[in-house]
């Protein structure tokens, strides 16, 4: 760390820069005591933070690493959501990182351990902390498997990192490091509860199998996009693995539970009054039959994962109203050729930039096209207006 990132003048030009900061690049540093990549650096966190993370943003005096850093760690929503999945007098964070995940278990936690193994990162956490007043978080340099080799604690958790020294980026959880697969007998002789954040691409019966004492599955999204796989591991585990969906929008929180591995019996129907699209977290989970029979739904194709009903039902996604239901076919797109929409394709043969294409419909307005195939294995275009926001 460079204690003359910190002084005031350096702070309110970081905070004020509005410019470019490749043409900064080229200007140079107006401080002498901070490098221009230093500055940049910091411009780039600062800005980067004003969504993710926004108590670091409006605090004063914070440090932020590289952008790299910053890009990997949790964003303030979703470190508040697994924050509150468990509860205990002692945590520690194995892999801590820029640290948003251990300032939120902290609010949780008697006492929270960060335990990082990069210096630079781990004094920045220090520091950042001391700035945010959180003062129940002991901070180490030091290999987390190491750490916590000789002692005990409620929690463990860990954010294993997803580039391997010799492979690059990979998305099996033995090439992770640390390697939780190998170590996983050894991590929970020292914790009642070990909780696992992973890659959204991870797939989640291969990692069931893996991981052995699963005790729930937890699939975060923020805006219909998928961030990251929550595993609350225990040894004592027994019964059904339960699975949570949770998507953040601007409105509330969309969730949605059920066992993993039920079997249910599905109706099929043909397109009804509304139409249902679930979230991006539930088509991560796969749960598609418990949808159907916790919402009352019919779905509309084995494949096709939307559903309908006559009755507007409260959905963890997207409602429609069917305006109307197109046999696809050529005579009957002319209506559409040279118009605005927005196209969906599920179970479809055709992708959505070739149906752009081809029938000349340019993306936006209030019209919605989805392109599917209804239960009697037709093609079809439902042509839908979204209820509500």
């Amino acid at each position: 760390m460079n204690p003359a990132i910190l002084q005031e003048d350096v702070q309110d030009f970081i905070k004020s820069f509005g410019g470019d900061t490749t043409a900064l690049a080229f200007k140079g540093s107006p401080f002498p005591n901070v490098p221009i990549t230093e500055l940049i650096e910091q411009i780039v966190g600062y800005r980067k933070a004003e969504k993710k993370l926004p108590n670091w943003h409006h605090s004063p005096g914070i440090y932020y690493p590289h952008k790299l850093n910053l890009e990997q760690c949790s964003s303030e929503t979703t470190a508040k959501y697994k924050a509150s999945l468990v509860k205990g007098n002692s945590l520690v964070d194995i892999t801590g990182g820029f640290g948003v995940d251990v300032y939120h278990f902290a609010s949780h936690f008697e006492k929270v351990y960060h335990f990082e193994q990069d210096e630079r990162l781990s004094a920045i956490a220090k520091h950042n902390f001391n700035a945010l007043g959180i003062h129940n978080v002991a901070t180490e340099c030091v290999d987390g498997l190491k750490g916590i080799q000789d002692h005990t604690f409620d929690v463990i958790y860990t954010d294993p990192a997803r580039r391997h020294a010799s492979k690059g980026k990979v998305f099996f959880l033995k090439d992770c490091e640390p390697d939780v697969v190998s170590h996983l007998d050894f991590l929970l002789e020292r914790c009642d509860t070990l909780l696992l954040k992973t890659s959204p691409m991870l797939d989640i019966t291969a990692a069931i199998a893996d991981l052995k004492y699963v005790k729930e599955i937890h699939i975060v999204a923020v805006e219909n996009d998928v961030k990251e796989l929550l595993w609350i591991v225990q040894k004592r585990v027994e019964g059904t693995i339960n699975m949570v969906t949770c998507n953040f929008t601007k409105e509330k929180a969309q969730l949605f539970e059920c066992p993993v591995g039920g079997e249910y019996d599905l109706s099929f129907e043909m397109p009804g009054k509304y139409l249902y699209e679930p979230n991006a977290a539930i088509m991560k989970s796969g749960n598609f039959g418990a949808v159907a029979r916790t919402y009352g739904l019919g779905k509309l194709h084995t494949h096709s994962h939307l559903y309908t009903s006559e009755a507007l039902k409260d959905f963890p996604g997207r409602v429609f109203d069917i305006l109307e239901v197109i046999p696809y076919q050529k005579k009957n797109m002319a209506p559409f050729k040279n118009t605005k929409a927005n196209v969906a394709t599920r179970n479809f043969s055709e992708n959505v930039a070739s149906l752009r294409k081809k029938w000349r419909i340019a993306d936006g307005g209030d019209v919605y096209l989805f392109f599917t195939t209804n239960a009697n294995n037709e093609r079809v275009v439902l042509k839908c207006k979204k209820v509500g926001k």
